[in-house]
């Protein structure tokens, strides 16, 4: 059964399975009725140094750039529409802990709108957003945070972090909403778009 986390709450991983290395972020959201044009809101994993920033871009992975960190991060592929099986999760990224290199401090994990000017879409119009941890080799659901509140105007959402404590590996929920897509929120980790 897995751990229910409200915003801003925290786990460690490593305390609640000591064992667990290769893990499946889980992403998923349902999209409210709009004038017709497709959702689709793309994942990614930034994987920052101490000073909360990508040491370089090879540090960001998203549907472009599918495996970084030496292979510490493999994006799982682009879901153009969103509109999967409600019970699977629309986009995945496998994180891989004990690859993670030794100077990268958290990985951020961000859900953006693509294309939401044209579009004219923004989390307001998203619902049923949340971020789940999934142990790849018990295929077992570790923690999981539903995204609650209404983000009306930001485009760009920044789910959970996953970051160093005490020589393990622990999972934040943040839900922080962010203006102006992905180009903006990756500027704003360091990467050079």
């Amino acid at each position: 059964m897995a751990i229910l986390l409200q915003k801003g709450g925290n786990l460690s991983l490593t305390k609640t399975d000591s064992s667990l290395d290769e893990v499946i972020v889980g992403l998923g959201w349902d999209a409210r009725a709009s004038d017709g044009a497709d959702f689709d809101l793309d994942a990614s994993a930034f994987l920052l140094a101490p000073n909360g920033r990508v040491r370089g871009d090879m540090d960001f992975c998203f549907y472009n750039q599918k495996v970084v960190g030496d292979g510490a991060a493999e994006h799982q592929g682009d879901n153009l529409t969103g509109g999967g099986d409600e019970e699977e999760d629309d986009e995945q990224i496998k994180l891989t802990l004990s690859k993670v290199p030794s100077d990268i401090e958290k990985i951020a994990v961000a859900v953006t709108i693509h294309d939401f000017e044209a579009r004219r879409q923004n989390f307001g119009m998203v619902s049923n957003a949340y971020i789940r941890l999934i142990n790849a080799k018990t295929g077992s659901e570790v923690v999981r945070y539903d995204l609650s509140e209404d983000a009306s105007t930001e485009t760009a959402m920044i789910f959970a972090e996953l970051y160093r404590k005490d020589g393990g590996w622990s999972f934040r929920a943040i839900g922080q909403g962010y203006n102006g897509g992905l180009g903006p929120l990756a500027r704003n980790y360091g990467v050079n778009v």
